[in-house]
């Protein structure tokens, strides 16, 4: 089992930046730990995806450029740094991990959540 503790959200003005944190325990190898995330009355959504072996990344299209993630595997956490922050990023932000040979963007194919944290830019 692999439990996923999601931390740092909070209130920005646009153009801010946060930082949040996903530490993983349990079964800590994980080979694809992603950032989705959900707006009120809309489904989740990939937001950023990375390989815990070899450090490759993935974005989204709406988060390029402006977003980055990253891992420590000392201390078996993820973090997704958010830059120049619009409103439509506000969200509950979660952190999910798979096994498997091939990442994904699909929130279906992973096994492993956190509890979710929000996010919410002021305009």
């Amino acid at each position: 089992q692999v439990q996923l503790v999601e931390s740092g959200g909070g209130l920005v003005q646009a153009g801010g930046s946060l930082r949040l944190s996903c530490a993983a325990s349990g079964r800590t190898f994980i080979p694809y730990t992603s950032w989705f995330r959900q707006a009120p009355g809309k489904g989740r959504e990939f937001v950023a995806a990375i390989v815990w072996s070899g450090g490759i990344t993935y974005y989204a299209d709406s988060v390029k450029g402006r977003f980055t993630i990253s891992r420590d595997n000392a201390k078996n956490t993820v973090y997704l740094q958010m830059n120049s922050l619009k409103s439509e990023d506000t969200a509950v932000y979660y952190c999910a991990a798979r096994g498997g040979l091939e990442y994904s963007a699909h929130p279906q194919d992973y096994n492993y959540w956190g509890q979710g944290t929000q996010v919410t830019v002021s305009s």
